[in-house]
């Protein structure tokens, strides 16, 4: 099964064969005319085409005997040999392979024009979920993984998708991640998000990148590594099944606040840029809650502090984060005035 969808997504290799000894039973021919008949190069190839494709039309000069001899063997040899090169093309149209093969061109087009993304590698039951939440809420991206079927079914879902060991830098620059926001390592065992975390800091040391960890003693290593996040699935799932029994109103309201398909309220981080007008003000002065209709629920500073309910005299840094409630609309004209 696995063999036979490789053999549909390349179709090159296939075809391979076949056109090579098509190539040499043009070549050879055309030579043999040359050598044995003397004629010229394209009277030769001329002679030799119409004889492997058995058109029938008339010999291009008078044959000696030699030359019939060759002929007869071109005939034999050439015709089985352009029947089987046709007969593979065709087997590959039939079978979707070319198609398939155009898809994954237009992808790799795609990629090539990704700016701002994500790097999601791996495309097993994490990655699948982080990449539906990235196309609910209209973040660019691209997935890397090393397994053929997966790489395949991403594709059938509308993914970008790459088959590639998401450790190799050949696979993350090809995956552009000079261009990227950020990488999220999700592949199947630590030691295989260990090392895509160390390849992608080779690369960009700026890059910001979330490490998944199967136990806890990993998250240090992921850290170590380079991870600027490191979240563990298990824990994360049994803390928020202890929420949700002990405050069930408080969990709900969260999900209605990050919720992608939720458009009346939304809870976002609002990064403020260097020469953006709320730079240096604080928030009472700047009006956001009358002029965008937001809730400032915390500043995360610049250098990695946290104040939670910030005071109206709080003043807004460049390069602090806003974490904001509010409807859509009203986030994206706070984010215009905060660049």
């Amino acid at each position: 099964m696995r063999e036979r969808s490789e053999k549909r997504r390349h179709p090159g290799p296939r075809l391979g064969l076949p056109l090579t000894l098509l190539t040499a039973v043009i070549a050879g021919g055309t030579l043999g005319y040359i050598v044995i008949e003397g004629w010229n190069a394209w009277d030769a190839f001329y002679m030799t085409v119409t004889t492997v494709a058995t058109v029938g039309y008339r010999e291009v000069n008078p044959l000696s005997r030699a030359g019939q001899v060759f002929t007869v063997f071109l005939v034999f040899g050439g015709v089985g040999t352009a029947l089987y090169t046709f007969s593979s093309i065709t087997g590959l149209i039939v079978e979707g392979g070319w198609r398939q093969h155009l898809g994954q061109r237009r992808y790799a087009r795609m990629i090539e024009q990704l700016t701002d993304h994500f790097i999601v590698c791996g495309y097993g039951r994490i990655g699948s979920i982080i990449a539906e939440e990235f196309r609910s809420q209209k973040v660019p991206f691209v997935i890397v993984d090393n397994q053929p079927d997966r790489v395949q079914l991403a594709i059938e879902r509308g993914f970008p998708a790459i088959e590639a060991d998401a450790s190799r830098e050949e696979a993350l620059k090809q995956a552009g991640i000079e261009r990227a926001r950020g990488l999220v390592a999700a592949v199947g065992t630590d030691a295989e998000n260990v090392y895509a975390i160390l390849t992608a800091r080779v690369l960009r040391h700026d890059l910001f990148v979330v490490g998944r960890a199967e136990s806890e003693d990993s998250v240090v290593i992921l850290q170590r590594a380079g991870a600027d996040r490191v979240i563990s699935p298990y824990r994360i799932g049994a803390m928020q099944m202890a929420q949700t029994a002990l405050r069930p109103a408080v969990v709900d309201f969260v999900e209605f606040a990050t919720s992608s398909g939720n458009v009346e309220l939304v809870m976002e981080q609002v990064k403020i840029h260097p020469g953006s007008s709320l730079a240096g003000g604080s928030l009472v002065n700047s009006n956001l809650r009358q002029r965008f209709k937001v809730v400032v629920v915390g500043i995360k500073r610049s250098d990695g502090a946290m104040e939670f309910n910030p005071a109206p005299e709080a003043i807004m840094q460049a390069g602090d984060d806003l974490v904001v409630l509010g409807s859509g609309n009203s986030l994206k004209e706070l984010e215009s005035a905060a660049k």
